[in-house]
């Protein structure tokens, strides 16, 4: 299963969801057999790196997010993948606006999978401190977990 996540800029919290969900995936659930990549709805930072603050939360953690650029979201995405995890409503509005007809319904959000957390959204760090960066990734952490258990299900019931 292919999963795209997806935010604003691609430089924060798509990126940071997309380095954690590879990770965890690779450690916890392997045998999904999920990729992973990320995008933003806008075009502002296509090439560049995670934003600082966001490698190096990730760092700190233990998630090497500095080898992924960001690039836009395109109409195409919704067929290369199965799921295109929005970190908000504005964002999942704006991929639902761009989907191919019939293709919609897999833009969804990425918290919709962990509804323990009690959000709907990630946070968007950008504009605050390094504490809404800690956010993003224990969001990240709790909701990659989640959607394992939910796509694990999926797949069950294709078999």
């Amino acid at each position: 299963m292919k999963i795209l996540f997806v935010c604003l800029g691609n430089i924060c919290r798509s990126p940071t969801v997309e380095g954690v969900a590879r990770q965890l995936a690779e450690r916890e659930a392997a045998h999904l057999q999920l990729s992973f990549d990320s995008a933003g709805t806008a075009g502002y930072h296509i090439g560049a790196t995670p934003d600082p603050r966001s490698r190096h939360a990730a760092a700190a953690r233990g998630y090497d997010i500095s080898r992924l650029r960001a690039r836009q979201l395109q109409p195409g995405d919704f067929r290369r993948f199965d799921l295109l995890l929005a970190m908000d409503e504005d964002n999942l509005r704006d991929m639902r606006a761009m989907a191919p007809p019939g293709l919609q319904d897999r833009a969804q959000l990425f918290l919709s999978y962990a509804p323990a957390v009690g959000l709907r959204a990630v946070p968007d760090p950008y504009y605050g401190g390094p504490e809404g960066f800690e956010t993003v990734l224990d969001l990240a952490e709790h909701g990659s977990r989640a959607l394992f258990v939910a796509v694990a299900a999926i797949i069950a019931g294709r078999r």
